[in-house]
């Protein structure tokens, strides 16, 4: 496989990002696009391992090694094919999924494990400049399916039941397709040309989608059932986790998916109101939540002009080197810098907020406390207590589940206590042609896994509509 010198003769890297001082300018995508010959190198120094543990980190089973080989070998077109076979849209996770698979690529124990994130995302972006070929049914099943959802998981439960002859028609709520593609990742880390491409290919592979559409109260349930064979509930788990602390009420504070979908549809034309328009030109910013989800605001407040940034996180600093406790091929739980953390950004780590500090209900400040954690237990420290200036705050705290009660007590559907759907290993719920896929059932996760949850349902949906037909054909 590949070069089996290459890991002894190249040295990994990363792609290139543009200056920030550009990139702040605009929201277009901050990495440069590497050469073919840099990847070529890039992809000679994957091993021929006995066991690639590349594919435990990833969910997908991604033919990694084979597709690093033919990168080498400079057949692309088949790599694209190699790529393609187990992963619908690369182009998104080789943007920005976090890639299990090079924590777990052996290389990674000596911390330098093959860009495999990096030759993803020039294959795909080779796939697009090609043109993606849409897939046709060779034969058509006649049996309807129902998709309520357009993110990841759904749209790749859509493209694998069309491919496989079955009626496919997406419902969103949204006025655009995408879910979290289109309005939860910023266009610095996921330019939405590159959905829409997709979204063209399936149009044309004959996937139906319609937006602006809310179940429930657009289209009954009871048509649902009446016009689909089968339905895949796909609506993510959006529900953000709240600060209930006094001064929540106060002008200035928003959740953080609020904020990052408004930049969205600002930068793809939609009229925002002077007075609806969250902008942090000038301001001081704190964005309480060290996730991606903080991360994508710290970004967009830099881009928009802040005074400054500052996020903070409950938890204490991770180790900037794994410890003894978390060895390969685990995943690493260390210090991570994201491209906008290094645009401009303090961190503080083993802080609690007390109080939103305000005068007349437009913020002013956050009162925090020190704390630590003692045999699981937090304690605040003593004396520690103090305001830190805000003219906004991002709460990015993650998220408790979906944020569908209605919708999903009118599908009857069992839930567990967190709110996520209960299905079975095939995304079965307890109601008969029903299922669910993604954040729904799983709870928030990463992108590679909605992506792989949207494959095996659809799976399951096949097998559930075959039974079900030849049942049809022995009465």
């Amino acid at each position: 496989m590949a070069d089996p010198h290459g890991f002894l003769r190249v040295h990994r890297e990363q792609p290139s990002e543009r200056s920030i001082d550009t990139r702040l300018g605009d929201y277009h995508e901050f990495v440069e696009e590497p050469s073919d010959e840099s990847v070529r190198k890039q992809a000679s120094r994957c091993m021929d391992c006995g066991i690639p543990f590349c594919h435990q980190g990833c969910p997908l089973g991604n033919l990694i090694p084979e597709w690093n080989d033919l990168v080498y070998r400079g057949r692309l077109d088949e790599a694209v094919e190699r790529l393609h076979t187990t992963n619908n849209f690369p182009e998104v996770t080789g943007r920005i999924c976090p890639a299990p698979c090079e924590a777990s690529c052996v290389l990674n124990i000596d911390n330098a494990p093959v860009s495999i994130k990096t030759v993803e995302r020039h294959l795909a972006s080779y796939a697009m400049e090609q043109g993606l070929r849409p897939v046709i049914a060779t034969q058509q099943r006649g049996q309807r399916v129902a998709i309520v959802g357009s993110g990841p998981a759904g749209l790749a439960a859509a493209q694998q039941l069309c491919r496989q002859g079955y009626q496919v028609t997406v419902f969103e709520k949204d006025d655009r397709v995408g879910g979290l593609l289109r309005y939860g990742i910023p266009d610095f880390k996921l330019e939405k040309h590159i959905v829409d491409a997709r979204i063209e290919q399936m149009r044309t592979e004959g996937v139906v989608f319609n937006t602006g559409v809310l179940i429930g109260r657009d289209i009954s349930i009871e048509d649902f059932r009446h016009n689909f064979d089968a339905v895949i509930l796909c609506g993510g788990a959006r529900k953000p986790r709240e600060l209930d602390i006094p001064g929540r009420q106060s002008s200035g504070i928003y959740p953080a998916m609020l904020y990052l979908e408004q930049q969205n549809r600002f930068n793809a034309g939609d009229r925002i109101d002077a007075d609806q328009r969250i902008d942090a030109h000038g301001k001081n910013v704190i964005v309480i939540g060290g996730g991606d989800t903080g991360s994508d605001c710290v970004g967009t407040a830099n881009r928009q002009g802040a005074k400054h940034v500052l996020q903070l996180e409950i938890m204490p600093r991770p180790p900037d080197h794994r410890s003894d406790q978390n060895p390969w091929p685990e995943w690493p739980m260390i210090l991570r810098t994201s491209s906008s953390h290094r645009e401009g950004c303090e961190r503080q780590w083993s802080l609690m907020s007390k109080r939103f500090e305000h005068i007349d209900g437009q913020l002013t400040g956050l009162s925090v406390v020190d704390v630590a954690f003692a045999n699981g237990v937090l304690i605040e420290r003593e004396e520690s207590t103090r305001i830190l200036p805000a003219d906004l705050v991002f709460l990015a705290m993650g998220f408790v589940g979906p944020d569908a009660d209605d919708l999903l007590g009118q599908w009857g559907v069992s839930c567990a206590p967190n709110g996520n759907i209960i299905t079975t290993r095939e995304g079965s719920t307890n109601v008969s042609g029903v299922f669910a896929a993604g954040d729904m059932s799983r709870g928030q996760s990463l992108v590679v896994w909605a992506i792989a949850d949207g494959r095996r349902v659809a799976a399951g949906v096949d097998v559930f509509l075959q039974k079900t037909s030849l049942a049809e054909c022995s009465v």
